[in-house]
């Protein structure tokens, strides 16, 4: 009984330590993908797919699964088309949720956001009905240094539209076309980039209270589980 009871504890931690090598592939592939679609395949020109590859390498995730990915994104997946799709709607409290989706089977897709969506306490809308609550805008976020000041210079005079401090890190946004002059820049600085990617920014935020936000939170999960799905934004403060 001591030998089983002690495999199955390997198995269970194995289990545990294999969900979160795929949750860390699933978030690495989603943001080769992402960045790969905004700024094409090619990592010397796009730096943000470049500091992508560069953290799948860091999970270990294969060559093969990298450029999978990026193939997928640029349209040269030979034999798969692969198309674009944001669907929109309403979270729990009437938070404003987009889905950005890219998918071989449209039908698919849109059934698996809708049941989401219906069994989580939300509903999906027509198109356009909560896009008008978020602007794209690319977003940089470095860890803070005693660099701090250099950097926030660095980035005012590379295309930063906004600097937010935190106690950890400091946000840069800046419009889509800036963005990747914007990262080069910061990246000579030598900091620790924590993340970069464009994304779609809420321009009016809602507040709610603690049980509808887990309400909220859940729904995003759900939705972050499929496949199909390469990002959630939502307008919940």
């Amino acid at each position: 009984m001591a030998g089983h009871n002690k495999w199955s504890k390997v198995k269970h931690i194995k289990a545990k330590q294999d969900a979160i090598k795929g949750k860390a592939f699933t978030k690495a592939i989603k943001d080769i993908t992402t960045a790969a679609r905004a700024g094409g395949g090619d990592i010397e020109t796009n730096a943000a797919l470049r500091i992508a590859v560069e953290r799948a390498k860091a999970v270990s995730m294969p060559q093969s699964n990298i450029q999978r990915a990026i193939d997928k994104a640029t349209g040269n997946l030979q034999g798969v088309h692969y198309d674009e799709i944001t669907y929109e709607g309403y979270g729990p409290g009437g938070v404003a949720i987009m889905v950005e989706c890219m998918t071989d089977n449209k039908n698919r897709t849109v059934a698996t956001v809708r049941h989401a969506f219906s069994k989580n306490g939300g509903s999906m809308g027509e198109s356009g009905c909560v896009a008008w609550m978020f602007d794209k805008k690319g977003i940089i976020t470095v860890a803070r240094s005693d660099k701090d000041e250099d950097i926030m210079e660095v980035a005012m005079d590379n295309g930063a539209s906004d600097i937010k401090e935190f106690d950890d890190f400091l946000l840069f946004e800046s419009d889509p076309s800036d963005f990747n002059d914007l990262l080069k820049a910061i990246e000579e600085q030598d900091v620790e980039i924590l993340e970069s990617s464009i994304e779609l920014v809420a321009n009016n935020e809602v507040d709610v209270d603690d049980e509808t936000a887990a309400k909220v939170e859940k729904l995003i999960d759900v939705l972050e589980e499929d496949d199909d799905v390469q990002n959630v934004y939502h307008n919940m403060s």
